[in-house]
């Protein structure tokens, strides 16, 4: 339904990622860039609703009906910028998107993260959607088996990254890929980065008075999780709201799997992106 009716605006900034890759925390600095002139920074509608309150998700959140993810009343009501999310694929995307003006803000993270945080994340859904005596708790390993051979809803993990890579190659000006590690590593300059790409710079008034790092402590996972309404509350009887903040770090991933994992899921990486230009560190657990 979301591919055959949404009509994309010039104005749409969407964020597109594959699940577990730091989606909630791109939702809330994205947020945080647009409408920071409307709102004094300890007034943030981040302060009171969580990031997925305030960047719908398309294909659940709007035109979806399996869950109850929070969604606009009226979607061509939305004042512009609309801002938007998505988990598919670059070539599943709807034609309007591709051919309008709107622009595509891409998250990536190491799979070896990925994997880990997409387990306890299904994990903790599955508990809330089977019956106590009808629930059977996966295996981290099946999942990672799963996961190393391309079996996830949302397609394989490599052709989904790899896909939304080349488009930002190809349209530089239409879709802004970025790394999760590199967000973490370097906050000041990527959120630069971003407001620029979505046409709200900062001003060196802003810089100077620290606007940007008022943005980045606000948005921070360790911040979001603390706030009462990310403790507590639910989006439908499926997902509790503080699933979506667990630890955020950056190579923890690879401590809770063996090395015989580590070391396939390295080799695949570097296989699936040998001749694309694209790389991940490859995580070992020394």
């Amino acid at each position: 339904m979301f591919q055959r009716h949404f009509h994309a605006r010039d104005t749409d900034l969407i964020i597109a990622s594959h699940p577990k890759t730091g989606t909630t925390w791109l939702k809330s600095l994205l947020f945080a860039i647009v409408n920071r002139f409307k709102h004094p920074k300890n007034e943030s509608p981040l302060l009171k609703h969580h990031p997925h309150e305030l960047v719908y998700r398309l294909e659940q959140g709007v035109y979806g009906e399996a869950f109850e993810y929070p969604r606009p009343q009226h979607l061509n009501e939305l004042p512009s910028p609309r801002l938007f999310n998505t988990h598919i694929a670059y070539i599943s995307l709807p034609e309007s998107i591709l051919s309008s003006g709107c622009r595509v803000l891409y998250i990536s993270r190491n799979p070896l993260d990925t994997v880990v945080s997409l387990y306890y994340f299904i994990l903790d859904a599955m508990k809330k959607i089977l019956h106590e005596e009808d629930f059977i708790k996966t295996s981290l390993k099946d999942f990672f088996e799963d996961f190393y051979n391309g079996r996830n809803t949302n397609g394989p993990f490599f052709e989904h990254v790899i896909g939304y890579w080349k488009a930002s190659l190809e349209y530089p000006d239409k879709l802004l890929f970025l790394k999760y590690e590199d967000l973490k590593k370097d906050p000041v300059s990527h959120v630069k980065k971003l407001a620029e790409f979505v046409g709200e710079p900062f001003s060196p008034q802003e810089e100077s008075e620290g606007v940007i790092q008022d943005i980045i402590q606000l948005c921070s996972i360790k911040n979001l999780k603390e706030l009462e309404v990310n403790k507590s509350g639910v989006f439908s009887k499926h997902y509790d709201k503080k699933s979506y903040f667990r630890k955020g770090e950056v190579g923890d991933g690879a401590h809770q799997l063996t090395p015989n994992m580590v070391e396939r899921m390295n080799n695949l990486m570097q296989e699936k992106l040998e001749g694309t230009g694209l790389s991940f560190e490859c995580i070992s657990q020394s």
